[in-house]
């Protein structure tokens, strides 16, 4: 990630929204109806959906996708040419039909913050979110908070402590916050509580002060 050009906490006002925005493009109209379908697809009806048909439809979808793809190599490109807030991962991405998406904001305290309520693709245990999932979202959060704090790195280690079940169909609050740098190691953490204040997931992160070069 450039910070020459990603906000930090000392540069910019408490709220600034620290992921990529939504926009009313086609892209993120179709990426939203996908995620639509992934979340239907696991509450339909199973005997009576017409599942050949939905099949069959979402199959066209596909080959017409996939017609008008460029080789992966330059859609890396294109995915990376930018000021480092991407639309695509898999977390924050409007872009991907698999993140939620959460929306983070910058606070003044050096921390962020962002609320999500997570449905069925992302179950583990019965009406509870996966702990793979929690992982996930967290050290995407935690890395998010790095950059926001000026100092951004590669996840070298996450102690990750599972307090409670960590409900669906249920407002959480995912927060990070950059502690400390020293030399190349950064200290980081952060958690996923309730809208009650019950901690479900926390984690501790260990960060190197490292980065893989864009596709050029």
């Amino acid at each position: 990630m450039d910070l020459g050009s990603h906000p930090t906490f000392d540069s910019h006002d408490d709220g600034t929204v620290l992921t990529s925005a939504p926009q009313d493009a086609p892209v993120d109209r179709a990426t939203a109806a996908a995620r639509r379908v992934v979340d239907a697809m696991l509450r339909t009806d199973r005997a009576n959906a017409n599942l050949d048909r939905v099949a069959e439809e979402l199959n066209s979808i596909a080959d017409h996708l996939e017609e008008h793809a460029p080789a992966v190599a330059e859609r890396l490109i294109d995915m990376w040419n930018g000021e480092g807030v991407t639309r695509h991962d898999p977390v924050t991405g409007p872009e991907n039909a698999i993140a939620p998406p959460i929306v983070l904001e910058g606070l003044s305290d050096g921390s962020v913050r962002g609320e999500v309520t997570l449905t069925m693709p992302y179950q583990g245990p019965p009406g509870c979110v996966h702990g793979g999932v929690s992982a996930l979202i967290l050290d995407h959060v935690l890395g998010v908070a790095n950059a926001w704090g000026g100092q951004a790195g590669m996840t070298a280690q996450l102690n990750v402590r599972y307090h409670r079940p960590t409900p669906l169909f249920e407002p959480l609050t995912v927060t990070g916050k950059q502690l400390s740098v020293e030399g190349r190691k950064i200290n980081t953490v952060g958690s996923i509580t309730t809208a009650d204040g019950e901690v479900c997931v926390s984690v501790e992160g260990l960060f190197i002060d490292a980065a893989v070069p864009r596709p050029r």
